[in-house]
């Protein structure tokens, strides 16, 4: 019986027993990204200041008159400043001064009946500084699970500055321009209803889903896969010129050296989940072990290693190695040999990663201890513990350049603009690996990293 045929029955390399289970690749933890947003509401305020007329004038201006009643007639011109917004809470208060200028006369009346001709034309703000009188519009904000941005717009009641008496009795006709200001502003908050009253974002949101469920390729580093799973409602406020967004994203990121298969799905609807701030993941990268293997390879190939026992020499000759997993947190090295003898061995050891060197060992490297007795009298020579000595000084590989270029790479992601009017800036704090999982196929890495992100949007960019 070889030695080979011997270990395999032990070990079972062609075939290593991964059914303890301590690893599931949905076993990942949700990663949990507090993306705060913040859209810029100039554009929107520029597009609502087009949707208000500067000019209001009462029907027929300049040569109709408005008569109501039989002793009133008039004919007025309204004009507004530039719109003023400030924005609070879930509040934005849409503003503006306006001014005027009116034209009235009287005359006497009894049932209905005139009784005099109409006096001359009195006015008010023509000779003189205009009237005054404030206007503003009530907005509240609300953000549906659906993606649909809410604005409730409510009409305030008109608060002239300045009283507008005509005639020679001085008959205040504020009330009368009031009146027909609220008419124009109602017909104002009707487009502004129109207009801005629902904005559905979750075409948008599609387009950044598609994007997130997409793998990025991260340049000799992997493929990255964001695999995201929720999205949550964590803030939304607007102050000054803008307005802030803090959306929160569940995710299962991995890095795999193969590129991943895209899954495009609808993106879900928004839960009230609060996270902390910044992002805290749990990332999960795939080495692939044929890699690993040839890096190995690069150092133990050609090394020999000579034995005296008694009056018998022997040599050992390292040819190739490769690495796999065998489960139970183990990993094997199967090396072929020549010298003296010539075939295959198996070694088992137990992945392990220095934090301080960031250098990933393999420790507690051993050969198989029945088959070690079955093989004493024969083989026995091939069990020194110079071989398993010699082949852990260079079962190592070093992390620390992948941290440091994923750490490059990664931050390059984030400061970026995703597409046109939305950009984002942030950085990676720090990458911590916390443990390996030695699968069939590939060395599972799973780490840990904290940062922050930001993203900005500009509305006057984006077109749906």
């Amino acid at each position: 019986c070889s030695f080979t045929q011997l270990m395999a029955q032990r070990i079972n390399p062609a075939n290593p027993d991964l059914s303890p289970g301590n690893f599931r690749l949905d076993s990942l933890p949700d990663s949990e990204l507090n993306i705060p947003i913040q859209i810029d509401l100039k554009p929107i305020y520029t597009m609502a200041e087009k949707s208000v007329d500067t000019l209001f004038t009462s029907p027929g201006y300049p040569n109709g008159w408005v008569q109501e009643a039989c002793d009133t007639r008039y004919k007025y011109s309204f004009r507004r400043s530039k719109l003023q917004m400030k924005a609070s809470g879930l509040s934005l208060q849409l503003g503006f001064t306006g001014y005027y200028k009116i034209v009235g006369s009287t005359r006497a009346c009894t049932n209905g009946i005139a009784l005099t001709p109409w006096t001359p034309p009195c006015r008010c703000g023509f000779d003189e500084p205009e009237r005054k009188v404030n206007v503003s519009f009530s907005n509240s904000l609300a953000l549906m699970t659906n993606y649909k941005v809410k604005l409730d717009i409510k009409r305030n009641e008109p608060q002239p500055l300045d009283k507008c008496e005509v005639c020679f009795w001085g008959q205040n006709i504020t009330n009368q321009v009031m009146k027909g200001l609220v008419a124009e502003l109602d017909a104002a908050k009707k487009d502004l209803d129109k207009n801005y009253g629902s904005t559905d974002l979750k075409p948008r949101m599609q387009q950044i889903w598609n994007q997130l469920t997409s793998s990025y390729n991260l340049y000799g580093l992997g493929w990255l896969k964001m695999n995201p799973r929720a999205v949550h409602l964590n803030r939304l406020e607007a102050k000054n010129d803008s307005l802030y967004l803090s959306l929160g994203l569940s995710a299962r990121p991995i890095i795999s050296f193969e590129q991943p298969v895209d899954s495009p799905s609808p993106v879900p609807h928004i839960s009230n989940v609060a996270t902390r701030p910044g992002f805290n993941i749990f990332l999960d990268a795939m080495l692939n072990y044929d890699s690993l293997s040839q890096l190995m390879s690069q150092q133990v190939a050609g090394k020999s290693f000579d034995f005296k026992k008694a009056f018998v020499k022997k040599q050992f000759i390292i040819d190739s190695c490769k690495i796999y997993g065998g489960g139970f947190d183990k990993l094997i090295i199967r090396l072929h040999f020549s010298g003296t003898n010539h075939g295959v061995i198996y070694l088992t050891g137990q992945p392990w990663y220095d934090t301080d060197k960031r250098v990933i060992e393999i420790i507690n490297m051993d050969f198989d201890i029945k088959t070690k007795n079955l093989l004493l009298g024969s083989a026995g020579w091939l069990f020194d513990k110079k071989i398993t000595r010699e082949i852990t000084k260079f079962a190592r590989f070093e992390l620390g350049g992948y941290i440091d270029s994923a750490k490059v790479t990664i931050n390059t992601q984030l400061n970026q603009e995703w597409m046109p009017g939305i950009s984002s800036n942030g950085t990676i704090n720090e990458i911590r690996l916390i443990r390996m999982y030695p699968m069939q196929q590939h060395l599972v890495i799973r780490s840990n990293c904290e940062g922050n992100l930001q993203v900005k949007v500009d509305a006057g960019k984006l077109s749906l």
